[in-house]
């Protein structure tokens, strides 16, 4: 591929990913994704002949941005649990602020009923397999670590998934909430370390 061709090929994903993301893959249509990216119908069909094989190219994209990043991190035979639980959460937020849509639009994709995210990237294989789940295993054998994962990402995530809910009600102006996200850049890997020494019984 040219120079050319790969430029105009990385201006379709850019635009198709705008427009999936605004829209939705059922409110979308092809030729939206052209008039964004200021080419003809012909040429978007040329490189990726149907909205379905041009979605499936930004799903994956996307996938990889939201996991892709942090599995290396939740893999690393040579840090801690608690160096992971730094890491992982400065890279989320990280992603995240610059990403701020990218979770929803992940989100309301996977749970649709013809959601392929599962061929697009096996999460369930590398969740299974990943140093840090034997990690908190050996830490909190009690404890299904689905839990820990589930809390992580649920103080990561939802804060940007609510940003309508913060602008709706005027919880925050943008600056107070730029600060609220940056005060919960630190808090979040504190409050799951503390969740990981917490005892608990009758499990």
């Amino acid at each position: 591929m040219n120079e050319q061709e790969q430029s105009t090929e990385e201006k379709i994903l850019e635009a198709a990913s705008e427009v999936f993301t605004e829209k939705g893959f059922a409110g979308t249509r092809t030729r939206d994704i052209a008039e964004k990216a200021g080419i003809n119908l012909a040429l978007l069909n040329y490189y990726f002949r149907s909205k379905e094989k041009l979605f499936e190219q930004v799903m994956k994209i996307k996938v990889v941005l939201l996991f892709g990043k942090i599995f290396p991190i939740l893999s690393n035979e040579k840090t801690s649990l608690e160096e992971k639980i730094d890491l992982a959460s400065e890279k989320y937020f990280e992603i995240l602020s610059k990403n701020p849509n990218l979770p929803l639009f992940v989100i309301s994709e996977i749970q649709k009923k013809n959601s392929n995210i599962s061929k697009i990237i096996p999460i369930n294989k590398i969740f299974e397999n990943s140093i840090i789940i034997k990690q908190i295993k050996e830490k909190r054998p009690e404890i299904n670590p689905l839990h820990y994962s589930v809390n992580f990402l649920a103080m990561t995530i939802f804060p940007f998934v609510a940003k309508p809910v913060f602008n709706a009600f005027e919880l925050t102006n943008e600056e107070e909430y730029h600060q609220f996200i940056s005060e919960r850049r630190k808090l979040v890997p504190i409050w799951i370390k503390q969740l990981l020494e917490i005892k608990t019984e009758n499990l």
